[in-house]
């Protein structure tokens, strides 16, 4: 009887432990898929030799466009991937200064930061015109 009541105590702690850490967990994890299908987005572009545009559309939404024909819009044929951080990663919202081209040398069109915020915080993923990916916390 006591050790199961020594674990009820255990099992209530955890769970409030964790809850707690749920909106970092969150944020981390839309950080993480953020930056991967940015470099995802310069890899393609190199392998491709073509631009491939990021577009951040919405608080939780962003698309992916390989531009075949460079002219800046997505044109029949040319694949667009649409992403979305809202089931996956609740609460999480993004905002972006600028719209990332990748080059197909690797490089980036411009310097932009991509800030991705929730309650427990905010980060900032930023694009170098080198077309390096860095993340940081403000």
């Amino acid at each position: 009887m006591i050790v199961l009541g020594i674990l009820a105590v255990v099992l209530g702690l955890s769970g409030i432990w964790l809850s707690s850490q749920l909106p970092s967990y969150r944020l981390n994890g839309a950080v993480r898929q953020i930056r991967a299908d940015l470099l995802s987005a310069k890899a393609q572009a190199v392998k491709q030799g073509n631009e491939v545009r990021v577009f951040f559309t919405g608080p939780q939404h962003y698309d992916i466009l390989n531009d075949v024909n460079n002219n800046g819009r997505a044109d029949p044929g040319e694949p667009v991937e649409t992403r979305s951080i809202l089931e996956e990663f609740a609460g999480v919202t993004i905002e972006s200064n600028r719209n990332p081209i990748f080059n197909p040398r690797g490089t980036a069109s411009s310097f932009g930061t991509i800030t991705v915020s929730n309650a427990s915080g905010e980060k900032r993923i930023t694009i170098a015109i080198t077309g390096r990916v860095k993340v940081n916390t403000p």
